[in-house]
């Protein structure tokens, strides 16, 4: 039982904890060095690439090992090979909003993807609501807020709250973004979690179809390497961009490739499958205070009254949301337990009148 309760409950949250802090610290990594000269084209392409490479000894003894899976067929190999392109878009989206503003509002829009996440549930049949249930009334305010939340992000930047200390002290490049820069990468990330969400919700169909969560992630990121690559080449096409140096670049792509497409990837593929992808999703509002706190110390980035209002409304929504989510899963436990006692409830005097009538 305890056991149980570790590989359910314990070791998700952790694991989930620790994805969280590693996806920050790539956002992190990828501005420094987009500052140093990296272009994002480049740095896509090559974390696929990276990832395709680590993962595939481990794909192929996962898969020499594998008993009781369902055959690699060419419609499955078809289906997941969508997950590349959703991937590719939403890391376009994603790196480039994040080249026009900062990591912080990443994380802060990043609160969106449970909502995202949620209204394609429902659109899918993954989510039941009961519009007179308290815990389904609690799930649809608390997205209504986080929207509400999110449009505070994306309109309203305000006055910087917190500074930087002096450049002087810190290795690390000034970043100053404009409204309209702001208004643009907000948005550009808005689009990149919808596309997250439909990549959560997408990869819970297809692990059920086979249900090994590291070939999963291999030939995502193999399709990935396949979309990315030739669609990258032909809008680079200075093969000097693309020569790697050891810098902050070539650290931004090797963690990237290791820990934000193979580790990260990995568990939140494992998690949705343990989980579900409304769990998952969950985690996202965790990132604000790293993301905030990195990105004042190595970015030079300040920390904006829009961030911080929008950020509490988001939350708020959130957690709305996870209360109404815990309730309707407590409610269904009760529900099977009532179901149980009332089944044997039933069968036992069926029983003794049984025994009864044989003596």
């Amino acid at each position: 039982m305890a056991l149980r309760h570790c590989y359910k409950d314990v070791l998700p949250f952790s694991a989930l904890v620790t994805a969280e802090c590693t996806i920050v610290g790539l956002t992190i990594l990828f501005k420094l060095a987009s500052f140093k000269g990296l272009n994002y084209y480049v740095f896509v392409a090559y974390t696929y690439v990276m990832a395709t490479i680590f993962l595939l000894p481990f794909a192929f003894i996962n898969f020499r090992r594998a008993t009781g899976l369902p055959s690699l067929n060419w419609f499955f190999l078809g289906r997941v090979f969508l997950l590349g392109p959703i991937g590719f878009i939403c890391q376009l989206f994603s790196y480039k909003g994040i080249e026009y503003s900062s990591p912080t509002l990443a994380s802060v829009i990043s609160n969106l993807i449970p909502t995202f996440t949620f209204i394609l549930a429902i659109v899918f049949r993954m989510e039941k609501i009961a519009i007179l249930n308290s815990s389904s009334q609690a799930k649809i305010i608390g997205t209504v807020v986080s929207l509400s939340g999110a449009l505070v992000v994306v309109l309203y930047k305000g006055p910087a709250i917190l500074s930087a200390p002096s450049p002087s002290n810190l290795l690390h490049y000034p970043l100053r973004s404009s409204q309209r820069d702001w208004i643009l990468g907000s948005l550009l990330l808005t689009f990149g979690n919808i596309l997250v969400s439909v990549g959560y919700v997408y990869q819970t169909h297809i692990i059920k179809l086979y249900p090994s969560e590291l070939t999963v992630v291999f030939l995502y990121n193999l399709s990935g390497m396949i979309v990315s690559v030739p669609v990258c080449l032909l809008v680079e096409t200075d093969l000097s961009i693309w020569k790697l140096r050891p810098d902050i670049s070539l650290v931004a792509i090797l963690y990237s490739g290791i820990f934000g497409s193979v580790f990260a990837s990995s568990i939140y593929a494992w998690g949705i499958h343990v989980k579900g992808p409304v769990y998952i999703s969950s985690f996202k509002p965790l990132s604000i205070a790293i993301a905030a706190a990195m990105s004042v110390i190595f970015l030079g980035d300040d920390l904006h009254l829009g961030s911080v209002v929008g950020a509490i409304v988001l939350s708020t929504g959130f957690y709305a949301f996870i209360w109404g989510k815990a309730k309707e899963e407590d409610l269904a436990k009760e529900y099977v337990f009532d179901r149980l006692r009332t089944s044997t409830n039933c069968k036992t005097p069926l029983l003794l009148s049984i025994k009864t009538e044989d003596m």
